[in-house]
């Protein structure tokens, strides 16, 4: 057995670096602000947070980075995805203690931080490049592409991250080679379209059947009813899907967004568990990043009310707008529009079902 040579706790951590890495801004101009070391303490654990994101992020993007995604990496895929949710979870209570600082607190050493500011964080362009941000959905900054509050040395890594392939990209991509879609003996898209003609049919019949309803509540109900199937069609002919994607409404290919909604509609089978939690983590990831940001423009609202960001931003309201317009898979949530009951669902062929199955022979 290999023998190592001793470390001690201090040196491995390298704490020398980290302990004495709070320099006050606000003592260095003899108005010590007692809250500012609360403040960069704060931002250093986000930024390390974000390093440990980045680095589960990068690791995923490699196992994904194949023309063949090898299955049996799912699990790990999962793992760390898991890992980046508790980690956003430890993001967004960390606002809890931020806000322990008062307005008052704040403006006690917030002039000495002018013009930095959180939207000047690399890592955190990095993840949301890595993630796939699409560079055109970004709000400007003050006026101004987003990488032009960045040093000069930082803008060459998010622009190199923009033209690599995103995390989005290499879903959309593995969605898109989803078995089970179309076989000799099952073809999802279209037993998916028998089973909407039939929901709506059913539901058409209750409505015109039903005794306790008036004509104009018919009338009304039936007109509710149209506009429903007004958005499956959207989804049901690609010619309209595809003005849905110009619109913005979605994002992913129209293959890709078949194995989506296979995936999410027989979630039960086996074969499909692995999956369905994959889309789901992603869905948690996406989620929690809205929170934070929600949560941080709340704050920004708190402690700066209409005041501009030390950035030069519009605080809280620039905030607020990137809560709605920076997700990234947001087309996971969309889909749930188009989910159907279980009761609903075409039943699978028994020797297709098998497969999904992992039925396996015993012989004593």
């Amino acid at each position: 057995m290999t023998k190592y040579p001793p470390i001690n706790y201090s040196d491995y951590l390298q704490l020398d670096k980290v302990l004495n890495a709070q320099d006050l801004r606000s003592e260095e101009y003899n108005k010590k602000a007692h809250d500012e070391h609360l403040f960069i303490i704060i931002h250093q654990t986000y930024e390390l947070w974000f390093k440990q994101i980045l680095f589960e992020v990068d690791s995923v993007l490699e196992l994904f980075g194949h023309d063949h995604f090898d299955e049996s990496h799912m699990g790990i895929v999962i793992s760390r995805l898991n890992r980046i949710i508790e980690i956003e979870r430890v993001l967004v209570d960390q606002i809890n203690i931020l806000e322990t600082m008062t307005p008052l607190d704040f403006l006690d050493f917030r002039d000495f931080l002018v013009p930095a500011s959180g939207f000047q964080s690399l890592q955190f362009r990095l993840l949301e490049n890595k993630l796939g941000l699409i560079p055109e959905k970004r709000l400007t900054y003050t006026e101004s592409y987003y990488s032009e509050a960045l040093r000069e040395d930082e803008k060459k890594h998010v622009h190199e991250a923009e033209k690599a392939p995103s995390l989005f990209e290499r879903v959309e991509a593995w969605l898109a080679r989803t078995p089970f879609l179309k076989s000799p003996d099952f073809d999802f898209w279209g037993v998916y379209k028998d089973a909407v003609i039939k929901m709506f049919q059913d539901e058409e019949e209750l409505i015109r059947n039903n005794s306790s309803l008036t004509e104009k509540d018919i009338e009304n109900n039936i007109e509710q009813l149209a506009k429903s199937r007004e958005i499956f069609d959207g989804l049901l002919d690609k010619d309209k899907y595809q003005e849905l994607q110009d619109k913005g409404q979605f994002r992913l290919s129209y293959d890709a967004l078949h194995g989506a909604l296979f995936i999410l509609l027989y979630r039960d089978e086996p074969a499909l568990q692995q999956a369905f939690s994959f889309i789901t983590c992603l869905q948690n990831i996406d989620e929690l990043l809205t929170q934070w940001r929600y949560r941080h423009s709340l704050m920004a609202l708190r402690m700066l009310g209409s005041k501009v960001g030390t950035g030069g931003s519009s605080g809280h309201k620039y905030l607020r707008a990137a809560t709605e317009k920076h997700k990234v898979f947001h087309d996971f949530f969309n889909l749930t529009t188009y989910l159907l009951p279980r009761s609903a669902l075409p039943q699978l062929p028994e020797n297709f079902k098998r497969e999904l199955n992992f039925a396996f022979t015993h012989k004593k």
